[in-house]
C-alpha cells in the first residue's frame, strides 16, 4: 500500500474514532447537564411549593386535598411539570396529575431522607414511571409535617437529549465529512511535496545523497532563504575547522563562515564561478549556484569550496610536462645545430676539426652525465636538471652546478616531485630574471649538497635583483615583477606550499642590480628544525 494511501485511511479511521468519541462524550454531558437542570428547577419549584402559606394552612383543615390540588395543577401547567405531588407524613396524596389517586400512598421510595429535613434531587419510579425528581419537606413550627415532589418524566428527558443528539450527529457529520476532504487534501499534497516517493525511497535517497556529499573532495554547504545552514558535508567541516560532532545545520551562515557571499546569490539568484575566497588563511575558488523551485523562485543556495593549491598543484604537473617537452626541445635544437656543424666540417674536409668537435662534445657530455650520476643520483631529479641544462643552451644562458654538488643522501620519505617543483621554479625564475638583465653574461648556478641533517639547495643569478618592496610580496600568489601574465605569479607560491609541506624555510639574499640567490633549507627528518613555520630572510649584500 503507497504512502499517501495508508495517510489517507488512517486520517479516515482517526477522524471516525473522534468523531464518535466526541459524540458519545458529548451525548453523555448534555444528559447529565439536562439532569442537573431539570433536576435544580424541579427542586426550585418544589422549595417554592414548600414555603407556600396556603399549602401549609391547607395542612389544618378536615380536606386538604381540596385546597392544594388546584393550586398544585395550576403550578405544575406553568412550570411544565410532568406532576407535583404533595403529601402528608403519611405519604398520603393531597396533589396528583390524576385525580383519580388522590388519598393514595405515594409510590418510590425516596422520602426518608426529605423528612430529616433534607431537600433533595432523585431519580425514581412511580405511577407514571421513571422520573427526576425535585423534593422538599413542608416545615411547620420547625417540624415537618408533609413533602412536596415536583417530578419530570425520564422518557421526555431521553427525548430531549435524542434532539440534542441528533443535532451532535449532524454536526460530527459535518466535521467527519470536512475531515476526509482535510484527509484527502493532506494526503495528496503530501504525495505532491515528496515527489511521489515512498518512505523507503527517501530513505534510500537520503543515504545515497549522504554517500553522495561525503566522497566529493570539495567542501558543500547549502542554505535556505534565511541564510541558515540545511547541507553541510565533512570537508566542509574540515575546511572551516569545525569537529564533525558539532552541529552546523541551523546555523546562519555569517555566523560559521564570514565574508560568504551566499546570502547575495539568495537575493540575486545569480550564481558565481571561480570566486576567490579566503579561509583560515588559506586560499580556496568558490562557485556558488541558487537553489530554484519548480516555479524558478530561489529557494536557497549552495556553494562548493575547493582548495586553490590543489589547482595550483594541477598546474604544477602540466609546468612539469612542459618543462620535460621543452627541455626535450632544446636537446633537440642544439644537438641539431652540432649535427649541421659535423656536416659542414665533413663537407669541407676538415676531418681532423670534425674529430675534435665529436671529441670535445663526447668529453664534455660523458664527464657531466658522469658528475650527475655520481652526485646526483636519483634518476628523476638528475634527468630533471640535465634538461634545464639543455633549455639554457638553447636560451644562450650559462646555467652551471657546482661541482661541489652532492645530493645522494635524499631520504626516500622525501618527495622527489615536491623537489623537483623546488628547483625547477628556482631555476625558471632565475632564468627569467637573467633574460633581461641588460648584460652580455647570463649566469644561473645551482648548487645541491646533503652535509648535515638538511638538503640545501642553492639557486644564484646575476639578474636585475629583488627591490625591498617586492621581497615582502614575492612568494605571494599572483604577485609577479615580470611584464608576462601567463601563469605569472605561481611558481614561487609553489615553492613555498612545498617547502612548508616538507617542514623546510628558504631566504632570499637580493641586491639590485647584481642578482640573486635562494637558498632552500629542507630537514631529512621532520622536526629537525628549528623553524617548522615556512618563511624568507632577506639578506641585502
Amino acid at each position: 500500500m503507497r504512502l499517501h494511501t495508508k495517510l489517507m485511511l488512517g486520517m479516515f479511521v482517526l477522524i471516525i474514532v473522534l468523531g464518535v468519541i466526541l459524540e458519545i462524550t458529548f451525548k453523555n454531558i448534555m444528559e447529565t447537564n439536562l439532569k442537573h437542570d431539570m433536576g435544580t428547577k424541579a427542586l426550585s419549584v418544589a422549595q417554592t411549593i414548600s414555603n407556600m402559606p396556603g399549602i401549609k394552612d391547607a395542612f389544618t383543615t378536615s380536606d386538604p386535598a381540596a385546597i392544594i390540588q388546584p393550586i398544585a395543577e395550576k403550578i405544575r401547567k406553568q412550570v411544565g411539570a410532568e406532576f407535583i405531588v404533595i403529601g402528608n407524613r403519611d405519604e398520603i396524596r393531597y396533589s396528583h396529575p390524576k385525580p383519580n389517586r388522590l388519598g393514595q400512598k405515594m409510590v418510590g421510595g425516596d422520602n426518608d431522607a426529605v423528612f430529616k429535613g433534607k431537600s433533595v434531587i432523585s431519580e425514581s419510579t412511580g405511577t407514571l414511571g421513571p422520573s427526576l425528581r425535585g423534593k422538599a419537606p413542608i416545615f411547620n413550627n420547625g417540624k415537618v409535617i408533609g413533602v412536596v415532589s415536583v417530578g419530570y418524566m425520564q422518557k421526555d428527558i431521553h427525548t430531549e437529549v435524542a434532539k440534542i443528539q441528533r443535532k451532535i450527529f449532524i454536526t460530527t457529520l459535518l466535521i467527519l465529512i470536512g475531515g476526509l476532504i482535510a484527509a484527502l487534501l493532506i494526503s495528496l499534497n503530501i504525495k505532491r511535496a515528496i515527489f511521489g516517493l515512498e518512505p523507503k525511497e527517501i530513505a534510500w535517497m537520503y543515504q545515497e545523497k549522504h554517500a553522495i556529499l561525503e566522497s566529493i573532495h570539495e567542501g558543500l554547504i547549502a542554505i535556505d532563504t534565511a541564510g541558515r545552514i540545511t547541507v553541510v558535508n565533512e570537508t566542509a567541516h574540515k575546511i572551516l575547522n569545525e569537529p564533525l560532532d558539532v552541529l552546523l545545520r541551523g546555523k546562519k551562515i555569517e555566523d560559521v563562515l564570514e565574508n560568504t557571499h551566499l546570502l547575495d546569490v539568495v537575493k540575486t539568484g545569480q550564481a558565481e564561478y571561480d570566486q576567490e575566497i579566503i579561509i583560515h588563511g588559506d586560499v580556496y575558488l568558490a562557485n556558488r549556484i541558487p537553489i530554484l523551485d519548480k516555479k524558478g523562485e530561489v529557494i536557497g543556495a549552495v556553494a562548493s569550496f575547493r582548495n586553490k593549491s590543489e589547482l595550483a598543484n594541477l598546474l604544477q604537473e602540466l609546468s612539469h610536462v612542459k618543462a620535460y617537452a621543452e627541455g626535450l626541445r632544446a636537446q633537440t635544437h642544439e644537438y641539431s645545430n652540432k649535427l649541421y656543424t659535423l656536416l659542414g666540417l665533413i663537407q669541407l674536409g676538415s676531418y681532423k676539426e670534425a674529430i675534435e668537435f665529436i671529441s670535445k662534445e663526447v668529453d664534455f657530455a660523458q664527464g657531466f652525465i658522469l658528475f650527475l650520476m655520481r652526485e646526483i643520483p636519483d634518476p628523476i631529479i638528475a634527468g630533471f636538471i640535465l634538461g634545464k641544462v639543455s633549455l639554457a643552451s638553447e636560451l644562450k644562458i650559462h646555467f652551471s652546478i657546482d661541482r661541489e654538488s652532492s645530493f645522494q643522501d635524499v631520504p626516500k620519505e622525501i618527495s622527489r616531485e615536491t623537489l623537483v617543483t623546488i628547483i625547477g621554479n628556482l631555476i625558471n625564475n632565475a632564468f627569467d630574471a637573467v633574460r633581461d638583465n641588460g648584460k652580455e653574461e647570463k649566469n644561473v648556478t645551482l648548487f645541491l649538497t646533503d652535509l648535515g641533517k638538511e638538503l640545501i639547495i642553492e639557486v644564484e643569478d646575476n639578474g636585475k635583483g629583488i627591490s625591498l618592496a617586492d621581497q615582502e610580496r614575492i612568494f605571494q600568489a599572483g604577485f609577479t615583477t615580470k611584464n608576462t601574465v601567463s601563469n605569472a605569479g605561481i611558481g614561487l607560491s609553489l615553492v613555498q606550499k612545498a617547502i612548508r609541506d616538507l617542514e623546510g624555510y628558504v631566504t632570499l639574499s637580493s641586491e639590485k642590480g647584481e642578482g640573486t640567490i635562494f637558498t632552500v633549507a629542507i630537514p631529512k627528518s621532520r622536526g629537525c628544525l628549528h623553524e617548522k613555520e615556512p618563511r624568507y630572510r632577506s639578506v641585502n649584500c
